[in-house]
């Protein structure tokens, strides 16, 4: 089985708030308070809606039987449009079971608009059967198939009422969680040209997703004890052999 864990870093989309609030004339950091400021007063938060959430960093944790991956995709000066190009053709081209904290409450929504804007062709991942009859029952879109597995929704029963931030549940399990930043420190760091820190961030957060998944495989069965120890030794020496990797090292210093 192909798994593919991910996660995406995302700041205001600033052009498109200029549009539609008729803020020309004002800095990126300008038209972002701005749109704090009107959304604050709109909902009592400044969390932007999905749509104007502008994608700057996708990371992925890729498992197969024969391969270990953990990256970011594109390099520092991909766009946009090239990393979801990118991540939707990893989808066309491996099928996997897509893992996610949240997925389906923040990152898919804003991958779904953010494609729609730039015309990206996605089709494995909307296929519901048409095409592949193996689809029908199991596609990336009905919210209760595994293709795509949103730990946070399964783990709390699909009850906003019960669910447990990321940080706070792979810290229980040993995993190091949060290592110095965080998703609303995401547009400071852009701000000061930190794009490497924020791709690191997010590949860590990556790697504390698949740990919890590893240990949700382990709860339902589907990896025995020593299958698990298999795969958490796999993960271990993968990341010892990143060596040039500063956040890999720490992530492992600081797991337990």
């Amino acid at each position: 089985m192909n798994t593919l864990v991910f996660d995406i870093e995302t700041i205001p989309d600033v052009d498109a708030g200029r549009k539609l609030h008729n803020l020309d004339g004002l800095s990126d950091e300008d038209t972002a308070c701005a749109l704090f400021a009107l959304r604050r007063a709109k909902v009592g938060h400044e969390f932007l809606p999905h749509y104007l959430q502008k994608i700057i960093a996708i990371s992925l944790v890729l498992s197969t039987n024969s391969q270990l991956k953990v990256w970011s995709l594109g390099d520092e000066h991909a766009d946009e449009k090239e990393l979801i190009t990118r991540f939707f053709a990893g989808i066309d081209k491996h099928k996997p079971t897509l893992v996610s904290f949240n997925g389906s409450g923040f990152d898919l929504p804003v991958l779904h608009y953010r494609a729609l804007i730039h015309g990206i062709s996605a089709p494995t991942y909307w296929e519901t059967g048409e095409n592949e009859q193996s689809f029908r029952w199991s596609n990336y879109l009905n919210r209760y198939h595994y293709r795509h597995l949103d730990l946070m929704d399964v783990l709390a029963c699909y009850q906003n009422k019960a669910f447990a931030p990321l940080d706070d549940l792979a810290t229980l399990l040993g995993f190091p969680g949060k290592m110095g930043m965080s998703g609303d420190k995401v547009w400071s760091q852009y701000l000061s040209n930190n794009l490497k820190g924020i791709r690191d961030y997010c590949e860590t957060d990556v790697l504390n997703t698949y740990g919890l998944f590893l240990r949700f495989e382990r709860m339902r069965g589907v990896l025995s004890q020593d299958n698990y120890l298999k795969e958490i030794d796999r993960l271990r020496e993968y990341l010892k052999s990143e060596t040039d990797k500063s956040h890999f090292q720490e992530f492992l210093s600081q797991w337990r």
